[in-house]
């Protein structure tokens, strides 16, 4: 008698979490901006209390950079919102959003605690990144300049197009290209933000895991990793 074989059930159709965080409603009704780049912006994207939630889970993270996620510990409500960031569902509205065919694309990412002076260069990415999303878990933002990502025409961190209080789970979706330039203005402390990008292909992202990941370890080993 032959034996049964094993189902092999592919990443489309595994299970997927429901969006019961994500305010994936008021994205889709959220129109995108073509200036300077294509972008779209959502201010309270995570419904309050999944807010509220998700900010007790957050990792702790005390070093500036960003971390991949194997090197942090967290909480349930955290992992929640990083699955459904990853979803399918979440995936293909990006998509439909953007125009552009994300299916079997990559994603990669990673998490930011702290901030120092240092921070907030302009640049525009890097090639292999085609969209790039960041998730702002900070409750409120008084600061009036530092650390407000602006969106940039040019190399000139005053030539603003748009402007981004860090906070309340404002989401912020760009498309990658050679004239996507951001920045902000120096602030240290206090940063929380989730970055995810779908980039080209999975070499890149274990590339960059790996890097995070060693400097996840120089950081815990070197005590004045964390200055500012």
């Amino acid at each position: 008698m032959s034996q049964a074989q094993p189902k092999i059930v592919s990443p489309s159709t595994q299970s997927q979490p429901e969006l019961t965080m994500l305010d994936i409603k008021k994205f889709k009704t959220t129109g995108l901006s073509k200036d300077p780049y294509d972008y779209i912006l959502v201010p309270n994207f995570l419904h309050p209390e999944a807010f509220v939630r998700s900010i007790e889970d957050y990792p702790v993270i005390d070093k500036r950079g960003s971390f991949a996620l194997a090197s942090l510990k967290y909480g349930p409500a955290f992992k929640q919102l990083i699955s459904e960031l990853q979803s399918n569902a979440f995936r293909d509205a990006v998509a439909e959003k953007f125009g552009v065919d994300l299916n079997g694309k990559p994603t990669m990412v990673t998490v930011r605690g702290m901030c120092s002076r240092r921070d907030g260069k302009i640049h525009t990415d890097t090639e292999s990144k085609i969209l790039s999303l960041l998730l702002y878990m900070n409750r409120s933002w008084e600061e009036n300049e530092g650390g407000r990502l602006r969106l940039l025409r040019s190399k000139n961190i005053d030539d603003v197009a748009m402007e981004v209080p860090p906070a309340s789970g404002a989401l912020l979706v760009f498309r990658r290209s050679d004239h996507s330039f951001h920045g902000h203005k120096p602030f240290a402390g206090t940063r929380r933000v989730i970055q995810l990008n779908w980039v080209t292909d999975q070499k890149f992202v274990d590339t960059n895991m790996k890097r995070h990941g060693l400097s996840a370890l120089i950081k815990r080993l070197n005590p004045f990793s964390g200055e500012y």
